[in-house]
């Protein structure tokens, strides 16, 4: 298995002020507490079709061996593309995961995992982004492949 390699953030468009103001609120904006939140997910870049997300290291994300859990980094893995797919529209779509493929390829202990994720295709309602998870010294731990359904958001009311 090659290593995906990270675009550079540089590359990608970045958004109107307002836009990037907007999503200071991620993935707290559906009020309420949700599992992104649970899991403690902090967006910190977001760009047309590309941003960036971290899950600060704590204790109960661990699993037996010591390492962050893989779950943890699914989810990781899986939101990261969130604000790259709606960072396109003028509103968040609905998104739905339609495949989301993972090849871990290390583990993440004491550290920060921080994932980049960007889009690599859009068609009319399909989305194919890659997600790349690291660790604070950079080392890889996890890659993935997505698949996303998009539509128009629903009506509020």
């Amino acid at each position: 298995m090659t290593f995906t390699p990270i675009p550079d953030p540089s590359d990608f468009e970045e958004l109107p002020a307002e836009a990037t103001a907007a999503w200071q609120k991620f993935p707290g904006h559906t009020g309420g507490v949700n599992f992104a939140q649970l899991v403690n997910l902090q967006l910190e870049e977001v760009r047309r079709d590309y941003s960036r997300m971290r899950v600060p290291w704590r204790d109960e994300l661990r699993q037996p061996a010591g390492m962050m859990h893989g779950g943890a980094l699914a989810t990781l893995v899986d939101t990261v593309v969130v604000p790259a797919i709606a960072s396109a529209y003028d509103q968040v779509p609905v998104m739905l995961t339609l495949n989301l493929n993972l090849s871990y390829l290390g583990a993440i202990i004491g550290s920060d995992a921080i994932a980049h994720g960007w889009v690599t295709r859009r068609g009319r309602s399909i989305v194919f982004c890659e997600a790349v998870v690291l660790d604070e010294a950079g080392n890889p731990a996890v890659r993935g492949s997505l698949t996303y359904k998009v539509s128009a958001p629903r009506p509020t009311g």
